[in-house]
């Protein structure tokens, strides 16, 4: 209780601090330690036991030039770090075989009559078990507990508690295992992992840094459908090559990759006009095979929506709903070539003779991008004024991101983004005009646009000293890297991640993760950042390890001091000095180190960079 309530005390007060850094005095110039915590913290994850000696012996300019060419670092421990992840380097039809969706797998395998005796009849049991009885009348579907109602007596368990869904999954699990299969919760999971273990061990921290800018940027959801199977070479293919590039190259990739297409519905976007005749992907393998009648579809708006309000112009950039509809109609006929795998993984198990004669295609092409011009709007179009001749076909969309790309208004946007990440959650008009202007003059590279903010006088003043909270993903990786502490970036991080509201790949709608303090900055948040620092300090986090060895002081006073000088480089206030040394309790030394260390976690000092 008595660890509880200092918890709670001082997250109130880290809240407080937090929520208003207005009042604070500022300094005329940041030191030139204060600038090299700044640039580590800005264009990193923060600073590593020694990297303030390091960039002190480099010079802050030519660390700054490193980053900007990241090509050029050696990147072997990170690299090393995720080598064992083995769905980095698999293909989305590879992913589709080794990862298969249950159900759908099992609906193949009976459909080729290949379901064994045991999984189906374990299937059939678990079905049966479901009683249709015992349904919510007010939700279709749903039984009395799952809805909250209370159990009745000698009625069944829910359907998630019923031992045989244990009896299924347990079968279900014995077959992927002796064939090889695994569970696609997993590449979620490893693909987490990466970003986690390059964050934290990547010499490139501002490559790592614009990738998680621009995943935010261009968000997609993990659990929309098949986009569990196509965020690997998103990661891989899409953001990662394109992060320090041009603009309109990252913005192309992005408009060609399946995990936006699915995500934002394009790849069902095909005109209403269109002769479509059904079996496409079948004809496009096989022209002379019959058509088959398909049920109509239609031009589908929400990309075209999303590339505009929060990829490019922004919702205030000067387009119409009638511009919207003009690019919707450029994009239909993008899409997937077998968006959700088909039957990839049964025809692999099978190994069948028609898999080996024609589709092999299908097998190593699945859920990669595909221009489908028999479905693709072919009329004149006009967008944002500027006309779009008939007979285009992929054109039409290559031309609207050229378009888009090359806008004022996504200039002034894009630099409004990035000055608010990497300067102030009010971003100063003056340097948003600057940077806008060093966009449009290197034809949108990003690499010279991120060079007008850090070489300008803003970024380097006391007002934008610790004025940024970290979110929860650049809280976790921070404090692992702070107290050089090692990591395998499995799940305990996941978690604690996702505890804290930002769960990586896990935000639903199209605009991604706020980049401001209002989104982050609640008690409730703080208690949860405060918890995190005592876990992490106190190797409650499995999967990572902390050896806090070195704070050796016996003196409560010098532990505080030892432990600031590690943490924070010694720079905090005296309030918040103050207040520590109230709430830290007396204890033996090595609970005093770990608890004095997870309390320094959670102050404003650490909680903003």
């Amino acid at each position: 209780m008595a660890a509880l309530l200092i918890v709670t005390m001082l997250a109130t007060q880290a809240f407080a601090a937090l929520a208003d850094t207005a009042k604070e005095p500022k300094k005329q110039r940041l030191t030139e330690e204060q600038r090299i915590i700044h640039v580590l913290n800005r264009l990193g994850f923060g600073a590593r036991p020694g990297d303030i000696e390091r960039v002190k012996s480099l010079g802050l300019e030519n660390y700054i030039n490193q980053q900007l060419n990241p090509e050029k670092l050696n990147d072997t421990v990170a690299e090393n770090k995720i080598k064992d992840l083995g769905v980095l380097t698999m293909t989305t039809a590879e992913l589709y075989e080794k990862f298969p969706q249950p159900g759908q797998l099992l609906r193949q395998l009976q459909a080729k009559g290949m379901l064994p005796a045991d999984l189906a009849e374990a299937r059939e049991n678990r079905t049966n078990n479901q009683n249709p009885n015992n349904q919510n009348p007010q939700m279709p579907g749903i039984s009395p507990q799952m809805a909250g109602a209370p159990q009745q007596p000698n009625q069944p368990p829910p359907p998630e508690l019923n031992p045989q869904n244990e009896k299924y999954r347990k079968v279900l699990q014995e077959y992927y295992q002796q064939n090889g299969l695994q569970q696609p919760q997993r590449i979620i999971g490893e693909l987490q992992a990466s970003r986690i273990l390059r964050a934290v061990y990547s010499e490139r921290q501002l490559q790592e840094v614009m990738v998680d800018f621009w995943t935010n940027h261009f968000n997609v959801f993990a659990n929309k459908g098949a986009d569990r199977w196509l965020l690997p070479a998103y990661d891989r293919d899409t953001i990662r090559p394109n992060a320090m590039g041009k603009f309109s190259k990252l913005l192309l990739a992005t408009a060609q990759s399946p995990a936006m297409l699915f995500y934002l519905d394009n790849f069902q976007s095909v005109s209403p006009d269109a002769n479509r005749g059904g079996g496409g992907l079948r004809r496009l393998l096989n022209p002379q095979a019959p058509q088959q009648q398909q049920p109509r579809r239609g031009i589908n708006e929400n990309y075209a929506r999303e590339l505009m309000e929060l990829h490019t112009l922004g919702v205030d950039g000067g387009y119409t709903q009638k511009d919207v509809q003009e690019v919707a109609r450029c994009f239909t006929g993008w899409t997937i070539f077998q968006p959700r795998g088909g039957a990839a993984a049964a025809n692999a198990l099978m190994g069948n003779d028609a898999m080996r004669r024609n589709g092999e295609a299908m097998r190593r092409g699945a859920g990669t991008f595909l221009f489908n011009a028999r479905v693709h709007d072919d009329g004149e179009k006009t967008v944002l004024g500027r006309k779009i001749p008939a007979g285009g076909g992929l054109n039409d969309g290559l031309t609207v991101l050229d378009i888009l790309a090359h806008h004022p208004s996504t200039a002034k946007f894009i630099a409004t983004k990035l000055v608010r990440h990497f300067v102030s959650d009010t971003p100063p008009p003056a340097l948003v005009d600057r940077v806008a202007a060093a966009f449009t003059k290197s034809d949108g590279d990003i690499r010279e646009t991120l060079k007008a903010i850090f070489f300008s006088n803003e970024f380097n003043s006391p007002e934008a000293y610790r004025a940024k909270i970290k979110r929860p993903f650049e809280l976790v990786v921070s404090a692992i890297r702070t107290l050089g502490a090692d990591t395998n970036g499995g799940p305990g991080t996941h978690q604690w991640i996702a505890r804290m509201g930002e769960p990586l790949y896990g935000f639903q709608t199209p605009n991604g993760y706020s980049d401001a303090a209002e989104s982050w900055v609640n008690t409730g948040a703080l208690l949860e950042r405060m918890n995190f620092g005592l876990a992490l300090a106190s190797n409650r986090i499995p999967g990572t390890r902390v050896d806090l060895a070195k704070l050796t002081a016996q003196d409560k006073a010098k532990l505080v001091d030892e432990s600031l000088k590690l943490i924070v480089a010694g720079d905090i206030s005296a309030s918040t000095r103050e207040t520590l040394m109230k709430q830290i309790d007396e204890a033996n030394t090595n609970d005093a180190a770990a608890k004095v260390v997870g309390l320094i976690l959670g102050t404003p000092e650490f909680q903003r960079q």
